[in-house]
């Protein structure tokens, strides 16, 4: 990457302003007739179809374009990790484990690849542990652990005398690869738990022999996170202490830090976006409408951001990435999340490529990653999604081989599943009753008329955005099943601007909850939803179930919650004897501003408590939970199941053994979502 992004980069602000509100609407007349192509009474596909793992779930062309990556699953026990050669048309079994599932795979180079392992078999208990670091040629030879896997024992595949890096290592950045270079190592990061310390410190690995050296500047005391440009040179440092957060600076050629601020928790003037090897930092202010972040340079005279964005997505926060040219130079574009995905191209060859593109598939999003972009002999990986396309992949090489057409197709995420009935996803924006603007998605089944039963889907977070427009299993298969969805980003969500997110502060249960009803009652208004209705969600979303069968009984025929904040009292103050994974300072200074000081909130929390309100609840409940989750303890279900059965409210329950907060068995993903299909047509009846 380098500075040539700049405002003055076609296409223009205004351009981009223009371009982007429309992306949602390109696909209308081909699925119009998609849908009148669907069969409205075929029977749905069954629930193990929506919830395997995908075949291909990462796929990845090497720096030179002449090999692909692919991990799959397909006809394999485990998610293992494959290598073809483009040219030959050879595949290499690369890596395949039988005690877990390939990950995170990244070249390195032409010969060497990297990747993690995580073992989803024992459930989601473990999986917060570290996932290890591994390397391996592209043939499967010369495989070497770098970092160990938590709970398993490293390999070093024959090496000797080699230390393995421990579980508390991450990877920080593979170097950008550069035409004539050959670069076998990597920037990690070490966490310390030593006493006097708690920060991560950068080391460089050498992916064939293990070997670690340190960075050649010192490092500030307490870092918790790092910004690091494409050579691997750590140039922003991030400090978080006490509810303070601070950004530290280093040019280069220097080994000095400078503080370019010191904030609040929740007070940043700008976050890091991404930094180049020139020294030209990217940052996101929230600066747009309703406090949307902004794409904008910063300016190291004034010690501020430019006054001029780069990026405006006007609604939503800047979401995306630069896209650095993989030979060096300018870079090729800015890829970005407004209601769907997109590529701006600032390079008008690789424009003119992706136009061509849209013509081939018209019905999806193509997202390209390319080798020799926009060059007569490039080489580029399109993946094919949308709203009802989990994804297909096809290769394109602009010279292929004599008797080969210059398009291949790859393979798709789920082969079994049928676009053409597949439900169609919109997305609106509504009023709140307090006047503000609630964006709301809309999941209708394939060929559906008139109102329909639906499900009020509440995202997990809360601090988090909910939807897209991309195919969702979960959505998906609740819409096969006869039911339009309703899925409110509620007051709290991330993307939506920085008003939105903090009008959510202390609002948990209350002008939280009145969004989803409000969301509701607009979709029976709208004749998209019908009176019938059931809630549903997890994590939050099962603390919003739980909360809208208390404050809103008339509204709902069923809710379905899994790993439900239950017991509001306990999720702020925690609790000696309950074991969970959110750190103190988190207590002290994140939770007391957005749900409530335990102390001076007490009344408005123990209000808004489903356990202490548990009695109010007279519709049908289905509470899941996972045994290790250590998120939203098991004690949050256990108290709730009690409660409601001390009420004479007995719920239907059902807990996971080994599952953390969510599911890494495919089967009790399966299971669960049997058991939530026959829990909604029993009050729903579609």
């Amino acid at each position: 990457m380098s500075a040539v992004y700049s405002a003055a980069t076609p296409p223009s602000i205004n351009a981009m302003r223009l371009l982007l509100p429309l992306i949602r609407h390109f696909r209308l007349p081909l699925l119009a007739a998609l849908l009148q192509a669907a069969s409205a009474h075929a029977a749905p596909p069954p629930a193990e179809v929506f919830f395997k793992d995908a075949d291909f779930s990462e796929a990845m062309l090497s720096p030179s374009g002449r090999q692909l990556a692919l991990v799959s699953s397909r006809g394999l026990p485990r998610q293992g990790l494959a290598v073809i050669d483009l040219d030959t048309g050879k595949i290499n079994r690369t890596a395949q484990f039988s005690d877990g599932e390939v990950v995170n795979v990244r070249w390195v180079n032409e010969g060497r690849l990297i990747f993690s392992v995580i073992d989803t078999s024992e459930g989601l208990g473990r999986i917060s542990a570290a996932s290890g670091l591994f390397a391996v040629d592209p043939d499967g030879s010369n495989y070497i652990t770098l970092v160990r896997r938590r709970w398993k024992e490293g390999m070093t595949a024959g090496l000797i005398n080699i230390k393995i890096l421990d579980w508390y290592h991450r990877l920080l950045r593979v170097p950008a690869w550069r035409a004539g270079e050959t670069n076998d190592d990597i920037l990690v990061a070490e966490y310390s738990y030593a006493k006097d310390r708690d920060d991560e410190r950068p080391l460089w690995v050498s992916t064939r022999t293990g070997r670690t050296k340190r960075v050649n500047f010192d490092i500030p005391d307490g870092v918790s996170g790092w910004e690091v440009d494409e050579r691997g040179e750590p140039r922003v440092a991030y400090r978080y202490k006490q509810g303070q957060q601070s950004m530290l600076w280093r040019a280069p050629g220097s080994t000095d830090w400078k503080q370019l601020f010191k904030a609040g928790t929740f007070d940043a003037p700008f976050v890091s976006e991404a930094v180049t090897s020139d020294g030209t930092l990217y940052v996101q202010e929230k600066s747009g409408a309703g406090g949307t972040a902004v794409l904008k340079q910063f300016d190291f005279a004034t010690m501020t951001p430019r006054p001029e964005p780069i990026v405006v997505v006007p609604g939503f926060d800047f979401s995306g990435y630069l896209l650095p040219n993989p030979e060096g130079g300018k870079a090729l574009g800015v890829r970005l999340l407004a209601d769907a995905e997109t590529t701006v191209w600032f390079d008008e060859r690789m424009k003119a490529f992706q136009a061509e593109v849209d013509k081939l598939f018209p019905a999806t999003i193509n997202r390209i990653d390319c080798r020799r972009c926009g060059q007569p002999d490039m080489v580029a990986l399109v993946r094919a999604f949308s709203d009802r396309e989990p994804g297909r992949l096809f290769l394109y090489r602009g010279q292929p081989k004599a008797g080969e057409k210059p398009w291949r197709a790859v393979g798709a995420a789920n082969e079994e599943i049928d676009a053409a009935k597949m439900a169609s996803v919109e997305f609106h924006r509504i009023k709140t009753r307090d006047g503000k603007e609630l964006p709301v998605w809309v999941t209708t089944p394939a060929g559906a008329k008139g109102p329909l039963p639906a499900v009020l889907l509440v995202h997990g977070g809360p601090w988090a955005r909910g939807g897209q427009w991309s195919w969702d299993a979960e959505t998906q298969f609740l819409a096969s099943r006869g039911y339009v969805v309703i899925e409110p980003e509620i007051r709290g969500s991330t993307g939506y601007g920085n008003d939105w997110f903090r009008a959510g502060f202390k609002q948990w249960g209350q002008a939280m909850q009145d969004d989803v009803t409000d969301a509701l009652r607009w979709a029976q208004a709208q004749k998209k939803a019908g009176a019938k209705a059931c809630i549903m969600g997890a994590s939050y979303g099962g603390y919003s179930t739980l909360m809208g069968l208390i404050k809103d009984p008339a509204l709902y025929q069923c809710g379905v919650a899994a790993f439900a904040v239950a017991d509001l009292e306990l999720h702020v103050k925690g609790d000696f004897w309950v074991d969970d994974d959110i750190s103190k300072d988190g207590r002290r200074y994140n939770y007391r501003e957005t749900i409530g000081d335990p102390d001076t909130d007490r009344d408005m929390l123990r209000a808004n408590s489903p356990v202490l309100q548990a009695a109010r609840i007279k519709a049908p409940l289905m509470l899941a939970f996972g045994e290790r989750d250590r998120r939203v303890p098991l004690e949050h279900g256990q108290r709730m199941r009690d409660a409601l059965i001390a009420a004479g409210q007995k719920p239907e329950w059902v807990v996971y053994p080994g599952e953390g907060h969510g599911f890494g068995i495919p089967a009790n993903r399966v299971d669960y979502y049997k058991r939530v299909e026959a829990f909604l047509a029993k009050y729903l009846q579609p």
